[in-house]
């Protein structure tokens, strides 16, 4: 299990975790651990769109057996 800190945040931004967590099946934590991870990617890659940046991420935390295979369309009949 890994290790955690807590952490004092503003009363607005948790209130948002939690609803944003709500949605999408996260624990609060866990909303304000992806914001931090698709913001710093983000920075990391200012000319990508944030949109593609979270779809990225999200589909590198899928199960890779659910994976869909790359089919180049020259390859396709």
């Amino acid at each position: 299990m890994p290790s955690t800190t807590s952490i004092r945040i503003d009363q607005s931004l948790y209130d948002q975790a939690k609803t944003d967590a709500a949605i999408e099946h996260r624990t609060i934590a866990g909303q304000v651990e992806y914001w931090a991870k698709v913001g710093r990617a983000a920075l990391d890659n200012p000319d990508l769109p944030v949109s593609f940046i979270a779809e990225a991420l999200a589909s590198l935390s899928e199960p890779h057996e659910q994976a869909t295979p790359f089919i180049p369309r020259s390859r396709q009949a």
